[in-house]
């Protein structure tokens, strides 16, 4: 069933959004969240996706979405996540470092790793928009461009999820389960725009096909 939605998909997205007919904003809000909804189809986590996503376009106002603005408001809402976590992992950590040294040490680890993510996130995006000027771009620029993006928005889930790695098993104290939630969600929004950013490089790379971004 899966993999048939994933086949289906672009179809669907093609009908949804070829619509040149001006429609009141309710309705174009309403298209905008069926595309987030079936685009999340294809993610890890698809609830918490269309959750962060159509929180995150309400807030920005957006009503219709193309596949390259559906990517950067993705990765825009995994460095929200992951900035938020930053500060709150640095706020902790003063807080700790002189009362307790075993759980200073775990948090000051795990900020370390969410630093990362923040600046590899960070430069995601700009490469993503980099995307957007596809017509001054050649083949090779497209593919360098979307070899940098699966890089580092590769790389920040997996230093998001060495910062769990700090937080082993279930049976920790209440900070310790508050820093893994928080770092565990930074984890999967992460995980889930990666999903989304597979999705749309690959209509670049399917020869013969025409983008439209």
């Amino acid at each position: 069933m899966a993999d048939l939605i994933i086949s289906l998909l672009p179809i669907f997205l093609v009908f949804l959004f070829t619509s040149t007919t001006v429609e009141p904003a309710f309705h174009r809000r309403s298209r905008t969240r069926a595309y987030v909804e079936v685009s999340c189809q294809v993610t890890k986590y698809p609830h918490l996706c269309i959750r962060c996503l159509t929180a995150y376009v309400h807030s920005s106002n957006a009503t219709v979405l193309s596949p390259h603005q559906l990517v950067q408001y993705a990765l825009l809402a995994s460095q929200h996540r992951a900035q938020y976590t930053r500060v709150y992992l640095l706020k902790l950590s003063k807080e700790l470092k002189d009362n307790n040294g075993q759980e200073y040490q775990a948090v000051k680890d795990c900020l370390e790793q969410i630093d990362l993510s923040v600046d590899q996130l960070s430069m995601s995006i700009k490469e993503v928009r980099q995307l957007s000027r596809e017509a001054m771009l050649s083949r090779d620029d497209q593919f360098w461009h979307i070899s940098n993006v699966e890089t580092w928005v590769g790389s920040a889930l997996t230093d998001a999820t060495t910062c769990l790695d700090e937080f082993p098993g279930r049976r920790m104290s209440k900070l310790k389960a508050t820093v893994k939630a928080k770092v565990l969600n930074v984890a999967q929004v992460t995980e889930n725009a990666l999903a989304l950013f597979h999705l749309f490089a690959a209509r670049y790379r399917a020869p013969g096909v025409t983008k439209k971004l």
